[in-house]
């Protein structure tokens, strides 16, 4: 077995871990201090909306030019008063975006790109795009963005609880503000294919997100009928079981977005690229992010607010106390958290380290 699948059945079977819930502050002014970030250089610097958005004029030519794509871009800005966007096509030909302009605009803009690029007119195709068509799929994109979570929350508080379904959406809200704050900070385009990554990033981070809630599930039965785990300690254990699948999820996924953002639109040009590669980059590393470090600590945090989850954690800790008291080590309530035969009583969330068996069990040492 690889180092990798070895700890992936050492986490599993709650022999190392990391204390994610304990450490749950962290992350939480983390995510707070990223978030107040998107959130002010969406407030400072906005959204860079794309021409589907604003409406303008993009004009192509068939044939090479005459002029680089820096220079070309210098002709339209001038030509046009607005910033200009400038991308060479595959046959040598160039893709000149500029926003807001009218049709006597886009004409005499046609005209001087003629003169300027050493092209015919007539063979630069000029289209003209209207803003009602960019404000379109804006607004089916909110109304399937708030059906979404609607349904979201509908779902998982009937297949898991309310406090779970609190915990997803505030996680996705997260990754998208996340997503949309980085998008206002690095000043890349908004179009269309923004809108599509956003949605799909949903789907992914709230599937990252089930998995822990349904082994988080599975190890909240009968909780109350022990005395060897608190509410938070079950937790922690059904988010590292979960580690390294999430980790590989994210990583395979990762990797073609990334050859996607840094090879295709930054090292081969294809800027076209950028606008659905940049927001599936960020969303799902954000995730993959929110759903280990947010959405389950925050179930932790509702959950232990409830009578019985607290009534259970003052009589762990009060067991745990009387047996440290008498040197002992707490003894296991039944077969309810038991991952084999030799489990050990060590709490679900202790860090790093081998499970050591309480004295008085197994085999008796010297010779036999």
């Amino acid at each position: 077995m690889s180092r990798l699948g070895n700890l992936g059945a050492r986490l599993y079977r709650g022999e190392v871990g990391y204390d994610f819930i304990r450490n749950r502050k962290i992350w939480y002014g983390v995510s707070i201090l990223i978030t107040i970030t998107a959130i002010i250089g969406l407030a400072v610097g906005g959204l860079n909306m794309g021409i589907e958005f604003k409406g303008g004029a993009v004009f192509t030519t068939n044939t090479s030019a005459k002029i680089s794509t820096t220079e070309a871009t210098d002709v339209a800005t001038e030509a046009s008063g607005h910033q200009a966007i400038v991308q060479e096509l595959g046959n040598g030909g160039l893709r000149i975006q500029i926003t807001e302009v009218d049709t006597p605009t886009a004409n005499k803009i046609k005209e001087t790109l003629s003169d300027e690029l050493g092209i015919p007119a007539e063979k630069i195709n000029a289209d003209l795009v209207g803003p009602s068509w960019g404000e379109q799929i804006a607004n089916k994109a909110w109304t399937g963005l708030w059906v979404f979570m609607v349904l979201v929350v509908v779902y998982l508080a009937i297949a898991f609880e309310w406090r779970m379904a609190v915990a997803a959406l505030i996680a996705l809200i997260h990754d998208i503000t996340i997503t949309v704050g980085v998008y206002a900070l690095v000043g890349f385009e908004v179009t269309p294919g923004t809108v599509i990554g956003l949605l799909t990033i949903l789907g992914y981070s709230l599937y990252d997100t089930v998995v822990v809630f349904d082994s988080l599930k599975e190890g909240q039965k009968d909780i109350t009928k022990q005395t060897r785990f608190t509410y938070s300690e079950i937790a922690n254990r059904s988010i590292n079981s979960t580690l390294v699948r999430s980790i590989n999820t994210t990583v395979v996924a990762l990797l073609p977005v990334a050859g996607l953002l840094f090879i295709g639109g930054g090292v081969l040009g294809a800027g076209m690229l950028n606008d659905i590669s940049l927001s599936l980059f960020v969303g799902l590393a954000a995730g993959a992010y929110s759903s280990i470090f947010i959405a389950t600590p925050l179930v932790a945090d509702l959950k232990e607010r409830d009578p019985q989850m607290k009534a259970l954690k003052k009589r762990v800790l009060a067991k745990r106390a009387a047996a440290a008291a008498r040197g002992e080590s707490p003894e296991d309530d039944g077969p309810a958290y038991r991952q084999d035969e030799d489990e050990d009583t060590e709490t679900a969330g202790a860090v790093v380290g081998q499970r050591q068996h309480p004295r008085g069990h197994g085999r008796t040492t010297g010779k036999r």
